[in-house]
């Protein structure tokens, strides 16, 4: 058998070969996974613990523009610490679009642990600027309908008046207290 008619890998061929490998790997947009799938399973599974747990949120989302569920947030801590998590906005009921939630802090903290939130836009205003801008970061100004330790306030207090409500709802491990002040969400294709 003669070689000459094999091809021949040289170091071009294969410097080629391996930066298109890359960049085609690099723009890996998520068609063809089943991430969004599993956000969107794990999104109702969060909505019917809530509105189990604490009816009053029922009311809150039948009058919310827009809700935004985040799962599971995963937080730990030492000196340092951050959070992140993905979720689903869902506008009258249904998945528009997929979001990341990051955030950081410094200070006296040690240990973990995993909570769920949901926020309400209570306003068309409030949901479209969440939804124009390229990475919104929650506030000072959120009111809580389920606070950090898990109990409900009642949803006729000023709270609701607020553009954007919150539940922090289903916190499990060492840490205690949960908040989405300073939380920095991001679009995302899962």
């Amino acid at each position: 058998m003669s070689s000459s008619n094999s091809p021949r890998l040289n170091r071009r061929g294969f410097a080629l070969g391996m930066a298109g490998l890359t960049l085609t790997a690099a723009c890996g947009n998520g068609v063809g996974n089943s991430n969004a799938a599993q956000i969107d399973a794990r999104v109702n599974v969060t909505l019917n613990e809530m509105f189990t747990k604490y009816p009053n949120t029922v009311e809150i989302a039948n009058k919310a523009n827009g809700m935004l569920v985040m799962p599971l947030i995963t937080e730990a801590g030492f000196i340092f610490g951050g959070a992140y998590g993905q979720g689903a906005l869902r506008i009258n009921g249904a998945t528009v679009d997929y979001y990341s939630a990051l955030s950081g802090s410094a200070g006296l903290q040690i240990g973990a642990q995993q909570y769920a939130h949901v926020l309400f836009f209570m306003t068309q205003d409030a949901l479209d600027d969440f939804r124009r801008s390229s990475g919104w970061t929650a506030g000072a100004d959120i009111g809580y309908v389920v606070d950090a330790t898990g109990e409900s306030i009642s949803t006729d207090t000023t709270q609701l008046r607020k553009p954007v409500v919150a539940a922090v709802f289903g916190q499990a491990g060492l840490k205690f207290g949960a908040t989405v002040e300073g939380t920095k969400y991001t679009r995302i294709i899962p």
